[in-house]
């Protein structure tokens, strides 16, 4: 068991292992907590039920409450019947939300957490690869809205996290490649180390949930993101780091109706902005290679032939790090040094072109 903290004005703690069981869960509520609100996704019902059966055991009034699944759950219609469940079974400030799910039920659940009586203690159990190293950590909840995705939420981090490897069992390996993408991504920013783990490692085995080598890099991701949030917590300016790939990476997932995989869209956005770094002379062709080789080595794409660049440049104009109309992407000056820089769309084209967007 690995435990990683966040510090700062909200602090958080983030419990890494395998059989973490309900332990971790039921330390992280305020001794002062009578009642526990279990938001969780569908298909995750009979763990949902055991631990309201666990937590009732304790002497808590442990409730449940479902939602659609993925980006179907993350609006407006289903945190107002979520704050209404919410003064049915009067939480109170000292009261608890548990998060059980994916992003999506961390983004939505986090945001019920941080608006019901203005904030009360919020729990995250994420169960995919992509929520234990991002979503359910740092401290983003937000829904969607008819204009865009995410454009709604708080910055509310979850007073502990609890990321028991054993979750990822039944997870599909295509989703645990997708959650590798952020992995991977954190090793380009900020720790390398991850990157020899992956280039040394089968695919198989990395892969695996129970090995040791996947938990080693989700540890070190999910450390890489608790150091910088950390330090910045309201993205003023650090956190972009953690936007490596992720200019494109949303152009891409909007202009595909989000029918994309996040982290097949990140893997694809981290090719694309090594090119980027490699025309102004800051990474080696040798470093683009590498970006190339460690993504498509888990099978995530490295290659984008869909929606022309036009249109993509046209949704990226809405990216949060546009300022004054210009494009800002997070560049590397070399492995693990990250910075964020303005780029004209000209510098966009052979980019765009090396990696398959058409013109």
């Amino acid at each position: 068991m690995t435990t990683i903290t966040v510090t700062g004005p909200r602090p958080s703690t983030i419990t890494v292992g395998r059989g973490l069981g309900f332990a971790p869960i039921v330390s992280a509520l305020d001794a002062a907590a009578t009642r526990v609100l279990i938001i969780h996704a569908r298909p995750l019902a009979s763990r949902a039920h055991a631990l309201a059966d666990h937590l009732r055991g304790l002497g808590y009034a442990a409730s449940l409450a479902d939602h659609p699944d993925a980006e179907a759950g993350k609006t407006i219609e289903v945190v107002s019947s979520l704050w209404d469940r919410c003064g049915d079974l009067q939480l109170g400030r000292k009261d608890a939300i548990i998060a059980l799910g994916g992003g999506a039920t961390t983004d939505m659940a986090g945001f019920v957490a941080a608006t019901w009586l203005r904030g009360i203690t919020l729990i995250n159990v994420p169960t995919t690869l992509l929520g234990m190293v991002d979503a359910a950590v740092g401290g983003k909840t937000g829904i969607n809205t008819s204009v865009g995705k995410n454009l709604v939420g708080s910055f509310y981090p979850a007073s502990a996290v609890v990321a028991d490897m054993d979750l990822l069992a039944t997870l599909p390996r295509a989703d645990l490649a997708a959650g590798a993408a952020e992995v991977i991504k954190c090793g380009f920013i900020a720790d390398p180390t991850i990157l020899t783990v992956v280039e040394e490692t089968e695919p198989e085995a990395l892969l695996d949930p129970g090995g040791a080598e996947l938990r080693e890099i989700t540890a070190r991701a999910i450390a890489v993101k608790a150091r910088v949030v950390s330090a910045d917590l309201m993205e003023g300016g650090l956190r972009e780091i953690l936007n490596y790939g992720h200019t494109l990476a949303h152009a891409i997932e909007r202009a595909n109706d989000y029918g994309w995989r996040h982290g097949d869209a990140v893997a694809v956005g981290c090719c694309f902005a090594a090119r980027l770094a490699r025309s102004r002379g800051l990474l080696t062709d040798a470093d683009v290679a590498r970006h190339d080789a460690l993504f498509s080595r888990l099978g995530l794409p490295t290659r984008y032939e869909g929606t022309d660049l036009g249109r993509l440049r046209t949704i990226m104009a809405s990216d949060k790090k546009v300022r004054r109309g210009v494009l800002r992407f997070v560049l590397l000056h070399g492995i693990a040094n990250p910075r964020t820089e303005t780029v004209e769309p000209s510098e966009l084209v052979d980019a765009a072109q090396a990696i398959g967007i058409p013109s």
